[in-house]
């Protein structure tokens, strides 16, 4: 497998170039130009993207390199095609176009960290370039057009001559005018004047050298047009001329190479628009289907357009007649292609006809607005020239649903036990109103944003408004059963629920429920694996199907993903803290799942896949489609960051393997036996070691064996671990991980280091004083060093490691102030991200009874707890050990 060029942007708002392992078969000329960009990002980041700028765009390179490419190509474009470049040198600065950072902010390819792009990011980016090269211009001793050569030798930048193309209305017979003209003379604010390019015939009569000069980049165009060959070669090129429309057809065909050149042309802005093409306009959706839906019918028209001008079939056929070029009609010029236009005329007639006959869905009806031309969607052969918008009440419904601003304000249940955040709420009225319409969605919000709660919220309210509705499934990774179990008995105490898992303790679940038991329930959940293999699971029609970390669906070949997606119900939603749009493989499945049909079968898709690759432009169209099914919102968002505590303290649930249950019960049942005959020091003593003994079985199996090999099979903590680290990797933010076991820091070295693809570091006691400096500064640096694993006692106080924003507790001191700590190294002063506090519990234990102890009895619990360290539970009854340590209820058989 070979190796491709990316670029990924990190939480940090850093642009980073990498190179990933690709499919792709790419030729030798690609892997030298990506070897040389590399090289140039090493050194800076600007020069690589000013070398990018001036590439060649026909060399293929990949998506999210080709985002860059384009965008600064636009940049170099507008430096070498500055008048005054020579004279101004290192005071020159450009200006980014408000309308192509809007182009640029569409076409935002599916890559590693798109979603940290926006308008304000580019912009600084773009004036990162612009002083890049006045850095560099400021000292470079050469001309200006040498230091563009260093880049590419292709670049031209812009010389004495301008063209000028303008329209003579009074003339039918040549309705243009073409004018030269040249730089002669800097005025005194340092701006070129100019005059006709005949006074260059008597300026530089005496001096031929001067001549050439001047006409150096005619000359450069003349090579590769005919066209201006003969006007240079025959001297009109001096001369004002007067133009047919074919003249000046073919002079606005070749305006690329022109400027490419180096001649600035001054052309009527109508030949810049595409839309001045004639093109196939359909609407679709102007009115409200009677029902919501998918497969809701829609209406569509379709017109023939020329720059927002209807024609009638008469006035298209009357351009067939003309001549191929350009066309005035209504007040406009037009470029016609007979060909094309004969084959948009035959589409129109046949799309009329359709629209006769039939609606479309709306499902259709959203593919067509991605691309008409993958999807054939109305059964016929649209061809290129086709432009699909929204009618008013499809372009009002997806305003909505991509603005959730915009909507009516749902309160929760009385019987929600929480108060939803501002942002939250909104999330609310998002599922009602995704709900309303039946549509699938996706909530995708940052990791600690509160998905989940958000979701609570909905169930009781749609359960309690519904009449007799069928109970909902919740379906996540069994690492997750903890954690929905404390949200839901915390926050939505009276949803009547049941876990169908065998640490829940429900036999009979496992085996058979049948319709009316079912129905008794509001919420039942499951795992991925049970969901599969549970044959009443997949033939009861449920209300919601709500699946947790969704991207276990990603891949579309497995088993697991096939059976999921054949469960009926009336409506889906999926959970996700994992940029979706990262890979497109990843969001079609996920969407086959949510919306059947939307983006077309695998086959279907493939096909929208190699439109992207092609052009990037692109890009645009499926964003606009995906985007009002998804709701994500990031704690980099201003909006977001205000409504956000600075520290997010949450639970992190983990399951007990088959492994863990055994040692654990067995480790119970020698306490029992210990505590009969032990009394005063000799029994503290012993507590105290059974506790470490208890964490050591939570953390892992073979830390309490005192064994190597560390599966990450044989340890929930683990499993949990990877689940939030691989969110973390997927938006290359930065992690610190505590454990108070130095034994345990090794493996879980090894674990990260195969979950980020890298190593990171680790602190202990044993690290020399000297050492830890150093560490704490790799860490700070601006390189990618994905986790910081720290032994409680070594690194819980005077580091400062602020690059991290997310804290993994791996076990806990149940001292709150130690724990606290270590919490802030990460935030503290210095600190300008929100950081997520990670406290992993397992399920079932010692470590979940006193993490509730500690919250239901808060101030008095801290306080012994933080007094005594551990000593306070030597202090306990023999009763209050044994239900202390027994394992929980579902895990005894």
């Amino acid at each position: 497998m070979e190796s491709q060029l990316s670029a990924h942007i990190y939480y940090n708002g850093k642009l980073t170039f990498e190179f990933e392992a690709t499919q792709n078969q790419l030729s030798n000329e690609q892997k030298s130009l990506e070897k040389k960009i590399y090289s140039f990002y090493k050194e800076d980041l600007h020069s690589a993207l000013f070398f990018l700028g001036s590439l060649d765009r026909s060399i293929r390179l990949s998506p999210s390199v080709e985002f860059w490419q384009k965008y600064s190509h636009e940049f170099v474009e507008k430096l070498r095609l500055s008048p005054d470049i020579e004279v101004e040198r290192e005071k020159l600065t450009i200006p980014i176009d408000t309308i192509f950072l809007s182009e640029m902010m569409e076409q935002i390819p599916f890559s590693q960290g798109a979603e940290y792009l926006t308008a304000a990011w580019l912009e600084e980016c773009w004036d990162g370039i612009n002083v890049f090269y006045q850095s560099q211009i400021k000292y470079f001793k050469g001309s200006v057009e040498s230091f563009f050569q260093q880049f590419s030798p292709r670049i031209h930048l812009v010389g004495k001559i301008y063209f000028h193309l303008v329209e003579n209305k009074d003339d039918q017979e040549y309705p243009f005018a073409f004018l030269a003209t040249y730089a002669h003379a800097v005025n005194k604010t340092g701006k070129s004047q100019h005059r006709p390019l005949k006074y260059a015939l008597t300026e530089y009569e005496n001096d031929q050298k001067k001549m050439l000069e001047l006409l150096a980049t005619v000359n450069i165009a003349s090579q590769k047009s005919l066209f201006m060959k003969e006007l240079l070669d025959e001297g009109e090129i001096f001369h004002p001329l007067s133009w047919t429309t074919k003249d000046a057809f073919h002079f606005l065909n070749e305006i690329e190479a022109y400027e490419e050149a180096g001649i600035l042309c001054r052309i009527p802005n109508w030949w810049k628009k595409k839309g001045n093409r004639p093109h196939l306009s359909i609407t679709v959706g102007n009115r409200k289907p009677s029902l919501l839906g998918m497969d809701s019918l829609v209406d569509f028209k379709a017109k023939l357009e020329v720059d927002g001008v209807f024609l009638t079939i008469k006035e298209a056929e009357k351009l067939l007649s003309q001549t191929e070029g350009l066309a005035y009609i209504k007040g406009k010029w037009i470029a016609v292609d007979k060909q094309s236009l004969q084959k948009t005329i035959s589409s129109w007639k046949e799309a009329n006809r359709l629209m006769q006959e039939k609606d479309i869905s709306l499902s259709e009806a959203l593919r067509f607005l991605m691309s008409p031309q993958a999807f054939g969607v109305i059964g016929i052969d649209l061809g290129e020239n086709v432009e699909v918008s929204c009618g008013e009440w499809l372009k009002s419904l997806l305003l909505k649903m991509k603005n959730p601003d915009l909507l009516k304000t749902m309160l929760p249940s009385k019987n929600f036990k929480a108060t939803l955040r501002p942002y939250q709420q909104k999330g609310l009225d998002w599922l009602f109103l995704m709900h309303s319409l039946r549509f699938g969605a996706c909530l995708a919000d940052d990791m600690g944003l509160g998905k989940t709660i958000q979701v609570l919220a909905f169930l009781q309210s749609m359960v309690e408004k519904g009449k007799q509705l069928p109970a909902n499934l919740l379906i996540l990774p069994a690492s997750l059963l903890g954690n929905w179990l404390s949200e839901i008995e915390k926050f939505v105490p009276k949803l009547k629920m049941i876990i169908v898992h065998p640490s829940a303790g429900n036999p009979k679940a496992l085996k058979d429920f049948d319709h009316d038991t079912i129905g008794t329930y509001d919420l039942i959940i499951t795992t991925y694996g049970l969901a599969k293999r549970l044959e009443w699971i997949q033939k009861y029609s449920w209300n919601y199907i709500i699946l947790d970390e969704a991207q276990a669906i990603k891949n579309p070949g497995t088993a697991q993903t096939r059976a999921i997606k054949k469960l009926l119900s009336r409506n889906r939603i999926v959970l996700t803290g994992t940029p979706i749009e990262n890979k497109l493989s990843d969001l079609w499945s996920l969407f086959d799942f949510l919306n059947p049909g939307l983006l077309g079968n695998s086959m279907e898709f493939s096909e929208i896949n190699k439109k992207l690759i092609e052009d990037e432009s692109n890009f645009s169209s499926l964003r606009k489609i995906i985007g009002p099914y998804i709701l994500r919102r990031v704690k980099t968002d201003k909006t977001i960051i205000s409504d956000l505590p600075d520290k997010i303290e949450v639970d992190s649930f983990a399951s007990l393997t088959k492994k863990q249950v055994l040692l654990y019960k067995e480790l119970v049942d020698q306490l029992k036996a210990s505590l009969k005959t032990m009394n005063g020091i000799q029994k503290r003593g012993m507590i105290l070691a059974s506790l470490i003994k208890f964490k050591q079985i939570c953390n892992h199996p073979d830390q309490y064996l005192g064994l190597q090999e560390f599966s990450e099979f044989d340890s929930g903590k683990f499993q949990r671990l990877r689940e939030i680290c691989e969110t973390i990797f997927e938006k290359r933010e930065k992690v610190l991980v505590f454990s108070q076991f130095k034994e345990i820091i090794a493996p879980l070295d090894h674990f990260l280091s195969s979950i980020f693809g890298k190593k990171g570091l680790t602190l202990h006691g044993g690290t020399p004083i000297k050492k830890r400096r150093m560490l704490v500064e790799e860490f700070q640096s601006s390189e990618y060093i994905p986790y910081f694993i720290l032994s409680v006692k070594a690194g819980g106080t005077g580091l400062n490691l602020t690059a991290a924003n997310h804290v993994i507790h791996f076990d806990r001191w149940w001292n709150p102030a130690v724990e606290d700590q270590a919490s802030d190294r990460a935030f503290r002063i210095g600190q300008n991200k929100n950081v997520i506090v990670h406290k992993f519990i397992t399920q079932g234990t010692v470590e979940e009874k006193i993490a509730k102890m500690i919250e239901e009895k808060s101030e008095l619990a801290r306080e012994v707890i933080s007094s005594s360290g551990e000593k306070w539970i030597t202090e306990m009854s023999n009763d209050d050990l044994i239900n202390m340590f027994d394992i929980g209820p579902g895990l005894r058989s």
